[in-house]
């Protein structure tokens, strides 16, 4: 998922932040992503996790596996798959 920035210069990545983190870090990049309030975010995922019978905590769950950290190239997931070829 790559968007690019206003001037086009650089693409934006979806990444679990740093700043603003409560669990993982993947609301908070989502909103960083989109440009909206990670509050707005928290709030969205707890109704759709809420109305959906959790659906929205596996989501986050998924989320946290595959996107990566802020400041790494590789998500988790890409990390094992990784680490089972080298080893």
């Amino acid at each position: 998922m790559m968007a690019y920035m206003s001037d086009g210069s650089q693409p934006k990545v979806l990444v679990r932040s740093l700043k603003g983190r409560v669990v993982a870090g993947v609301c908070a990049g989502v909103a960083d992503y989109f440009g909206v309030d990670v509050i707005l975010v928290r709030v969205i995922w707890a109704i759709i996790s809420v109305f959906t019978a959790g659906a929205g905590v596996l989501a986050y769950l998924l989320a946290w596996v595959i996107i990566p950290e802020e400041g790494e190239k590789a998500s988790i997931v890409e990390n094992i798959i990784n680490k089972n070829k080298t080893g």
